[in-house]
């Protein structure tokens, strides 16, 4: 249906309706603003969302539990999701609003020059129509003086009274209007003519011409319009696939929960490789007491062997049975470990798992630079034969700095490797000492000389040394108070397995050694694990490693591995 024979009186509602059509396609281009504005902000909290609970860490300080690898992963699927909010934003910005507002321009000019012809024309229709009806009242007024000048010629023709002079001076005047009239009416009638002909021109030409390409803007506006809404749709209509892959993604990081594995990373973590505590040793305080023989309850030991079997009593307001509010560690409270570089500071199973994995790395990094030394090499060899390819000298500083890299990676991995050996020797040794305490548990009669070897004479554990004239200068202790950082964060010190005399006086210089005095009664808390340090505690409750060599140690017989070191 044409809007130039349909409507072709219409041309200010028509004005008007392009100008509604202007102002909805600006009505719709902010919503869509407004919505893109919606989808970016949405974009931008969900990515600060994320950064939130996914900090930066160091390599080791990532988590290895299931649960937690899992919410990352979440994060991460949610991180992409992000990302496809903002395409979807992106999309409508290009696709949808920029396209809105180009075309609304274009559209606001092409009405404009439209509506400006359809005025021109109407003006030039106006202006037919005013000649014409110039021209016919001119007609109508020479008529009526052509009337009028014919009456009084009749009249002064018709009166005798008159003269010759003034009734042929009314003739001609007669004449003479007649006569314009008469241009008058050619003149109407040309301006009627030619108005007719310029009004069918305008409402048969002109006004549907117009009028269609009014039509024809409409409806293409009609169309973008559509087409935007459909952009639109598809802006989010093209990221469903990722984002149900984000989806399914947050589903199978779900699904890699695994409680049996963070279970068994709970215990890798944490396992510090220590054996178990043995049972608390009676104390027997009553030993110093003086009493006839008679009532039979109190032996009368001689002081000297009193003083060999228990030391004396101490008074430790830090009893091994009672409660301490603070954490005890080897020798007071236990300080913040400091990061050493063999891993001292952590108990032996984990020192073992951080060797292993720094030995590991160390390990990949020494390939690379193998690898490019070999790269180096071939190419070294490439420029010898072909030396307009290059200078090999030129690679010879490269390929001493990968020496000399190569060297001290293979100089770290055998420092890591033996302090791996290390703790491997010390784990081992501590299993074969726990096994010969649970054969010693079994015949209490046994005792273990220095050599290693088993003797069944129970006079051995109370029989005094000879003093040597020179005391044996034991190694460097290396009692790390880090490594036993989980053993000691009990409430409670370390039980009492035996007690020791002084044959020797210690200065105890070194860190975690005891001074000692001659002939001093120290308790015993923990074996000689083959490295020639024993620890013990003072009576006062000051706890520090002797050397085994300057003392003479009596275990107790209920004690857990009661053996005898001289």
């Amino acid at each position: 249906m044409s809007w130039g024979t349909e409507i072709w009186d219409q041309f200010d509602n028509l004005d008007k309706h392009t100008q509604w059509g202007i102002d909805f396609i600006e009505r719709y281009a902010k919503f869509v603003k407004e919505r893109l504005d919606i989808e970016q902000t949405y974009a931008k909290q969900l990515r600060n969302l994320v950064k939130k609970y996914c900090p930066k860490r160091s390599k080791e300080e990532e988590p290895r539990f299931t649960s937690c690898l899992s919410f990352y992963s979440v994060l991460n699927e949610l991180n992409d999701y992000a990302g496809q909010r903002e395409v979807v934003a992106e999309e409508m910005t290009h696709k949808v609003y920029g396209e809105l507002m180009r075309y609304s321009q274009d559209f606001k000019a092409e009405r404009k020059h439209h509506l400006q012809e359809g005025r021109k024309a109407q003006q030039h229709l106006d202006h037919c129509w005013k000649q014409m009806d110039n021209s016919k009242r001119k007609f109508e007024r020479e008529c009526k003086e052509a009337e009028k000048s014919q009456i009084t010629y009749d009249r002064l023709d018709n009166d005798i009274n008159a003269t010759k002079s003034e009734v042929e001076k009314a003739k001609a005047q007669f004449y003479l209007r007649t006569h314009m009239a008469d241009e008058s009416k050619n003149e109407y009638a040309a301006q009627l003519q030619n108005f007719n002909g310029e009004q069918w021109k305008h409402f048969n030409n002109a006004i549907p011409h117009i009028f269609k390409n009014l039509q024809d803007m409409d409806e293409r506006r009609t169309v973008k319009l559509g087409e935007t809404y459909r952009s639109f749709a598809e802006a989010e209509r093209r990221v469903i696939p990722i984002v149900s892959k984000c989806l399914e993604g947050m589903v199978s990081a779900a699904k890699a929960v695994d409680s049996r594995k963070d279970s068994i990373i709970v215990v890798e973590s944490f396992k510090s490789g220590f054996d178990p505590p043995g049972d608390f040793p009676f104390e027997d305080f009553s030993q110093h007491l003086s009493r006839s023989g008679s009532d039979g309850t109190i032996s009368s030991t001689p002081k000297v062997e009193r003083e060999r079997e228990a030391p004396a009593p101490r008074s430790d307001p830090k009893h091994p049975m009672s409660k301490t509010k603070n954490k005890l560690w080897l020798f007071g409270k236990k300080p913040k470990a400091p990061s050493l570089e063999d891993y001292s500071h952590l108990p032996p199973e984990q020192r073992r798992k951080r060797l292993q994995q720094r030995i590991d790395e160390l390990g990949k990094e020494l390939q690379k630079e193998i690898d490019q030394r070999d790269a180096l090499n071939k190419m070294k060899d490439v420029y010898e034969k072909n030396p307009q390819m290059g200078d090999p000298i030129s690679l010879q500083p490269k390929i001493s700095e990968t020496m000399c890299n190569i060297e001290k990676l293979r100089s770290e991995i055998h420092k890591n490797e033996t302090w791996l050996s290390e703790v491997e020797g010390k784990q081992s040794s501590r299993g074969d000492r726990r096994h010969s305490a649970d054969n010693h548990h079994h015949t209490p009669q046994g005792r273990e000389s220095p050599e290693g070897s088993y003797t069944d004479d129970t006079s051995q554990e109370h029989q005094a040394p000879q003093k040597r004239t020179t005391p044996p200068k034991p190694g460097q202790p290396n009692p790390d108070p880090h490594e036993f950082d989980d053993e000691f964060d009990d409430d409670d010190p370390l039980p009492v397995i035996g007690h020791c005399k002084a044959l020797y006086s210690f200065d105890g210089q070194n860190e975690g050694t005891l001074v000692m005095a001659d002939d001093e009664v120290l308790y015993i808390i923990e074996e000689d694990k083959g490295d020639g340090w024993t620890r013990a505690r003072k009576q006062s409750g000051e706890e520090g490693y002797v050397p085994t060599s300057y003392v003479e140690i009596t275990m107790e017989k209920n004690s857990k591995g009661a053996v005898t070191y001289i």
